[in-house]
């Protein structure tokens, strides 16, 4: 099949709504060449497609390192590549992306995560505090969406990044996906000094929307507040 007709068969699967249907076909397509129809998907305005593609970008890439790492490493290095200003793009879906293959695949998550939170810290007054920091808001929402989504499989490796105060930083943002997103990465790391930010938040009305389980839902920057708190008064009543 045609590079071309494999593009318009794998976005035809992504706009469907049954992605357990879009997963399985998917997976009896060859990785390296879904990947390749994946760069454009996780770029597009519709939001179904974007997810989708951001999903089956995960599973891909990690089908992909299980036969061929380097393979794998290539197409973390194209996602890397496009959020450099040199490359002349965007970076659209790229830390989504990039978040979501370390989710499924530990080996590049211990490779690659501290390049993945290096989006979020400034250049600091040592020589080995470089910072790679994501202006556009757009881009801090994927960052801080695949943040939270690691926290959920790789915390341990997460907080020893101690991106707590990155985090923290973001909650007064104008965004209120920013701010929503920050607040559940924040209860997902367990972050314990994180309870009086979160707490400020919880009356924040403000909508967004949420790519969660594999569906998409509105939700306000307060309820994310709650069950960030939530998981954190848990963690807090253990014995």
């Amino acid at each position: 099949m045609s590079s071309r007709k494999i593009k318009k068969k794998v976005m035809a699967l992504l706009a469907r709504a049954d992605l357990s249907d879009t997963l399985a076909q998917i997976r009896e397509m060859p990785p390296h060449d879904v990947t390749h129809s994946l760069f454009s998907a996780i770029a597009r305005s519709e939001e179904i497609i974007r997810w989708h593609a951001v999903t089956c970008m995960g599973i891909t890439v990690a089908r992909l390192a299980a036969e061929d790492m380097e393979k794998a490493r290539v197409v973390i290095r194209r996602l890397l590549w496009s959020l450099n200003d040199e490359s002349g793009g965007i970076g659209w879906g790229a830390p989504e992306s990039l978040a979501e293959i370390m989710t499924r695949h530990e080996g590049l998550a211990r490779e690659y995560i501290n390049m993945l939170t290096s989006y979020m810290g400034e250049d600091g007054e040592e020589m080995w505090q470089e910072g790679n920091f994501l202006e556009h808001e757009g881009l801090q929402r994927g960052l801080l969406w695949g943040i939270g989504r690691l926290a959920g499989k790789r915390r341990d490796l997460l907080r020893q990044q101690d991106i707590t105060a990155n985090l923290l930083a973001y909650l007064p943002a104008n965004d209120a996906a920013v701010r929503g997103l920050a607040a559940r990465s924040l209860g997902r790391l367990q972050a314990d000094n994180a309870v009086p930010p979160l707490q400020s938040l919880v009356a924040d009305t403000a909508a967004l929307r949420l790519y969660e389980d594999e569906r998409l839902k509105t939700i306000s920057v307060g309820e994310l507040a709650r069950q960030a708190l939530d998981r954190l008064n848990a963690r807090e009543q253990r014995p």
